[in-house]
């Protein structure tokens, strides 16, 4: 077996629900707070042993019904019931923060003929839909990417829809976004990484309004 590089190794964790390591994107980091208080620690920074747990609702969940982060920090640790909800929300507020970003820095495009016009280019890094938007465009779009990518030798690029349309529009200051296309750029590496997170964690389906 080839040996893992020390650089390499300072990104691997290990899930505390699980047991297995990992790198630490597709991993969520969790403090216990002065309080006693679990804290999730998305952007690392927080002081403390880091408690390490898969990013998908059900790890955290089983984290949080077994005491698993007490049984971790060997200490008492206090998690809510709330806390899977209260990670949900931070990915997505992380991930808009991310489109936001991009928009800014002149790397994603909005509107359906602007999205199919990057695809035809082939200059897309990822297709990026709203969660309740108009299934038959994304389904179109989709098509149009997987078809034109075949026809450039070019391996698809990334679909996501892990935000609400409402989400998508706060996060980029303009209203009924529905579709979206993040280019190339300087961008693509954190966009690409809070969206999968994100839609790697899954979603609560939003009660009717």
């Amino acid at each position: 077996m080839a040996a893992v590089s020390k650089e390499a190794a300072k990104e691997e964790r290990r899930c505390i629900v699980s047991g297995e390591v990992g790198s630490k994107d597709g991993l969520i980091r969790f403090v216990i707070g002065p309080d006693e208080k679990v804290v999730a620690d998305l952007a690392e920074r927080l002081p403390g042993r880091g408690l390490w747990v898969t990013a998908t609702r059900s790890a955290v969940e089983t984290a949080i019904k077994k005491g698993l982060f007490a049984k971790a920090a060997k200490a008492k640790a206090e998690a809510d019931e709330g806390l899977a909800d209260e990670v949900e929300a931070l990915l997505a507020k992380r991930a808009a923060s991310a489109l936001g970003l991009a928009r800014k820095a002149g790397e994603l495009i909005t509107g359906y003929e602007k999205v199919l016009a990057e695809i035809s280019a082939g200059r897309l890094a990822a297709l990026i839909g709203a969660r309740d938007g108009s299934e038959d465009g994304q389904r179109k779009l989709a098509g149009s990417l997987r078809s034109r990518y075949a026809a450039l030798g070019k391996a698809d690029a990334p679909i996501f829809k892990p935000l609400w349309g409402d989400e998508m529009d706060l996060a980029l200051g303009r209203s009924n976004v529905v579709h979206a296309a993040l280019t190339k750029g300087s961008m693509e590496r954190k966009v690409l990484g809070d969206l999968a997170r994100l839609e790697s964690y899954g979603r609560k389906s939003r009660p009717d309004c």
